[in-house]
């Protein structure tokens, strides 16, 4: 699923062609494209959760609480998410990347990803997905973009 969602974001929304909306349209290019069909359903809904997420009414918890909160993990989020992966989320809260409703959303979409393995690239995809996805967020997602795509100049030591 998260490869579906990977060819989507580079193919359509990176390059900023225009998505079909069809979804039986865009199944049968998934399809020719060597996606299975119960994948893609998956990845289709996944996006369509994210999209859903931007509603406070249908996802309370999202409602911001304040400028500063606590983020405590669950077991399960623990699992998929490892001390790295958390680490960078909190760094990126501390560079105003993601704030309270970004961080819960990003959260969610990773927990909603049909997988045992999760790396730090595949995170850092989740959060330009979550960005770019949620108005008004365009400079954190150019921010974080920088972030992930600057080359390092020079050697390194």
């Amino acid at each position: 699923m998260f490869d579906i969602l990977m060819y989507l974001f580079e193919t359509y929304i990176q390059n900023e062609a225009e998505a079909m909306v069809d979804h039986e349209l865009l199944t049968d290019e998934l399809t020719r494209a060597g996606f299975h069909q119960d994948e893609i359903y998956k990845a289709l809904n996944w996006l369509e959760k994210l999209t859903a997420l931007q509603d406070s009414d249908a996802y309370p918890y999202l409602t911001r609480v304040g400028s500063k909160s606590v983020r405590i993990y669950t077991s399960e989020e623990m699992q998929l998410l490892d001390t790295p992966s958390r680490g960078f989320i909190l760094f990126l809260e501390q560079v105003n990347v993601l704030d309270f409703t970004t961080r819960e959303m990003v959260i969610d979409r990773v927990m909603e990803l049909d997988t045992k393995y999760f790396s730090m690239d595949d995170l850092k995809w989740v959060i330009l997905m979550v960005l770019f996805n949620v108005p008004g967020k365009e400079s954190a997602y150019s921010q974080l973009e920088d972030l992930i795509f600057e080359e390092q100049e020079g050697p390194l030591h």
